[in-house]
């Protein structure tokens, strides 16, 4: 019902506020005015919206009887509660859960404030989206900022399959400097910069969508990449990839060529890379780059041909 005329609408139209009084509504029509204010005072400022993935993604968590032996150290050098602005490992007994903060959160968060407005969920031109994973967001992909998941704790690894020992297994972190924040950093001022100080078109015309897409084209720009004895089904995925990050994808070789990306270092096009001295990559390497939104060293990605 109409808070000012009275009248009945339809009872599909709008969105539900019904946590506040049952059957409350905001039409359809005042959501969109609401947010195109919203819009129009964030860009007057130089703001865009940010939206922020917790767990894997600015700190992980584990449950205590889920800490493997090998991280039961951390009981012992869990930080004080008392001041959460200082630490990063910290134990919640009410919980009875540790929580890990991952390195250069509290720079990232800070840095990134200026330039973002820190929103839980909406979806305008002027939105992005930092997620470890893509299924949550598989209608507004244009907006969203992939990175790599955040496996502090040993617990985490399982949950996703991987058998391999966690970082408190090992005793060690993420680097500050060139961990995965840091990095994702770097690509959120030169989204920044690009929308605010490179684009000619009236601020209320800009979209983040395409500028986010520009700066992904940088990432391989230059490379002209041929696949060799990738599994089928996952082919044009990695060739979509490839594209999106700025590489050339032929499908037979040419001297432009620069990478050859195969999984058998026997085939005749991986022998054409190698006598040709062109680079011969698993493809890792694509995916990585797609992670870290910056070229890896192809040296960290050979591929070896089989003894």
């Amino acid at each position: 019902m109409c808070i000012r005329c009275g009248q009945k609408l339809d009872g599909e139209s709008g969105v539900t506020f019904g946590y506040i009084h049952k059957g409350l509504r905001l039409h359809d029509e005042e959501i969109s005015r609401l947010r195109n204010t919203d819009v129009k005072n964030l860009l007057s400022r130089k703001k865009l919206y940010l939206i922020l993935d917790l767990d894997h993604t600015l700190l992980n968590s584990t449950h205590l009887p889920q800490l493997h032996s090998e991280e039961l150290h951390l009981l012992s050098q869990s930080d004080s509660l008392a001041d959460v602005s200082k630490g990063s490992l910290f134990k919640l007994e009410n919980m009875g859960m540790m929580t890990k903060l991952r390195p250069f959160v509290r720079t990232f968060l800070k840095e990134a404030s200026e330039m973002f407005e820190m929103y839980i969920y909406t979806m305008e031109s002027a939105v992005l989206i930092l997620d470890d994973t893509e299924h949550a967001w598989m209608k507004h992909k244009d907006n969203l900022i992939l990175m790599e998941r955040y496996h502090f704790f040993g617990s985490s690894c399982l949950q996703f399959g991987f058998s391999c020992k966690s970082l408190a297994e090992l005793k060690t972190d993420e680097d500050e400097v060139q961990g995965a924040l840091s990095k994702i950093l770097k690509v959120l001022k030169q989204v920044h910069y690009k929308f605010f100080d490179e684009l000619k078109e009236d601020i209320a015309e800009r979209d983040v969508r395409q500028v986010l897409k520009s700066v992904r084209r940088e990432v391989l720009s230059g490379c002209v990449v041929v696949f060799s004895r990738i599994f089928h089904g996952a082919l044009p995925s990695l060739r979509k990839m490839a594209e999106q990050l700025g590489a050339t994808c032929l499908v037979e070789l040419d001297d432009s060529v620069t990478h050859v990306v195969a999984t058998d270092a026997g085939t005749e096009k991986a022998r054409w890379a190698v006598k040709e001295k062109r680079f011969l990559v698993h493809p890792r390497w694509i995916e990585a780059a797609n992670y870290f939104w910056e070229k890896q060293p192809e040296e960290n990605f050979v591929l070896k041909k089989k003894q």
